[in-house]
């Protein structure tokens, strides 16, 4: 071989073992799914900035999207296989299956035991009682949300602390019809937010076996309720019969553009209101609503879960200890208004970065919520297949709201779906 051919060949050897050894000095590259209500996608990034300057052998892209991407595109992801290492999520048992334990992985377990304990079930799947899968890092509570300036412009009296839905609605009617205001009470399209009212006026949802029993005489006495609303005018048809199916609808532009007088929401509004409206009128978190059986809400939030089609689960156990530690959970809260879960922080407290005297008495209502829950509330939400349950009923409450089922048609409906579901959670499983 000449010598041009023995450089050249040579060349070829260094560029190929270049080519070779450089992935060994480079960063792991971690993809995390992430929606926000508010603020909390800047604060996440900002946090994951400072890791990854300490761990510069690791790399976080955050993917914001939608929520109605975590709704319905990340269930498809990961059911194909794919989708990211980290994601943020509030579906927390049905998308249980396919979360990574990281218990292997993790230098403290008895932390995460110590600090998220009671709310660990919730990632868990049937049976299963040890496993660690995720941070409970956004704790929030259903409940209204009023526009105060328009009851004080309207001369209509705020019901009282224990004020049934009915009393709100013949408040929020009066408020409307006075000044003109399309929306009395808007209400989040969702089964979640549905289930608390339910719950108030007797529902159960699950049967002494904890398995599905939905349609009973309380969940009969909302439903009916909220039928009557829609034909009315209470509520507003352009809403909930925008969208079909199991799809969500939130109200909170509505809200903020003072068109709706009562939004029945929860907690995870508050950073965006504060941003959005700021003091441009004077929004208000209520009491809940009472029932006959209680005056309560739905306990829920957001989580960050590792799941188990990562192909570094040491780093990701290494990120998801960053964001789980009492700092890091301690400032997230403080700067997106959100209430914590880590038991550690709530006891000691939470100095919530906000100057606006609304944001911090929403939050201050909020926290009484959670010692008013009802128990029926807090064993739905810790039900593995809970969604199923919120599907089912919201898209056939849908259908019955805009007149394509009567509503027992729609009971009907909702025990058939619910059934056909639960069987086939039976059928993956084998």
């Amino acid at each position: 071989m000449n010598t041009r051919g023995m450089k050249g060949l040579l060349a070829s050897a260094a560029v190929a073992v270049l080519a070779w050894t450089a992935p060994a000095g480079a960063a792991v590259e971690l993809r995390m799914m992430w929606y926000s209500d508010g603020n909390e996608g800047e604060v996440v990034r900002d946090l994951l900035n400072r890791f990854e300057q300490q761990n510069p052998d690791i790399k976080i892209i955050v993917d914001n999207v939608a929520y109605k991407a975590i709704l319905e595109s990340l269930p498809v992801q990961l059911a194909a296989g794919q989708g990211p290492d980290i994601a943020r999520v509030t579906d927390l048992g049905g998308l249980s299956k396919y979360y990574l334990d990281l218990t292997p992985y993790l230098m403290d377990p008895e932390y995460w035991r110590a600090s998220f304990g009671p709310y660990l079930q919730w990632y868990r799947q049937s049976g299963d009682t040890k496993g660690i899968y995720g941070i409970q890092n956004q704790l929030t509570m259903t409940g209204p949300f009023i526009n105060k300036t328009l009851f004080d412009q309207a001369g209509v009296a705020i019901p009282g602390a224990k004020a049934t839905w009915d009393d709100w609605a013949t408040a929020t009617v009066a408020v409307a019809k006075k000044l003109n205001i399309p929306y009395p009470i808007a209400m989040d399209r969702s089964g979640h937010r549905f289930a608390g009212t339910a719950i108030s006026m007797g529902a159960k949802f699950l049967n002494e076996k904890g398995e599905p029993a939905v349609v009973d005489e309380g969940f009969k006495a909302m439903a009916s309720r909220i039928k009557k609303w829609h034909d009315d005018g209470t509520m507003g048809k352009e809403l909930w019969g925008g969208v079909s199916g199991s799809a969500y609808r939130g109200a909170n532009e509505e809200f903020a553009n003072a068109q709706v007088v009562m939004y029945m929401s929860g907690s995870w509004q508050i950073s965006q209101f504060a941003k959005q409206i700021g003091d441009a009128f004077d929004w208000v978190a209520v009491p809940q609503p009472c029932g006959p059986a209680a005056c309560t809400g739905m306990p829920g939030g957001a989580g960050t879960v590792a799941l188990k089609q990562t192909k570094h689960p040491k780093e990701v156990a290494k990120v998801m200890e960053y964001l789980a530690s009492e700092p890091v959970i301690t400032e997230f809260s403080a700067r997106t208004l959100i209430l914590p879960a880590h038991l550690g922080v709530v006891k000691k407290g939470v100095d919530f970065k906000t100057d606006l005297r609304l944001a911090k008495d929403a939050l201050s209502v909020f926290t009484g919520h959670i010692s008013n829950l009802s128990p029926v509330a807090s064993a739905l939400q810790g039900y593995p297949y809970n969604r199923v349950i919120f599907n089912a009923v919201i898209s056939r409450l849908g259908q019955a709201v805009v007149g394509e089922l009567t509503l027992d048609d729609a009971y009907a409906r909702i025990t058939q779906d619910i059934e056909a579901q639960m069987a086939e959670q039976q059928r993956n499983k084998k």
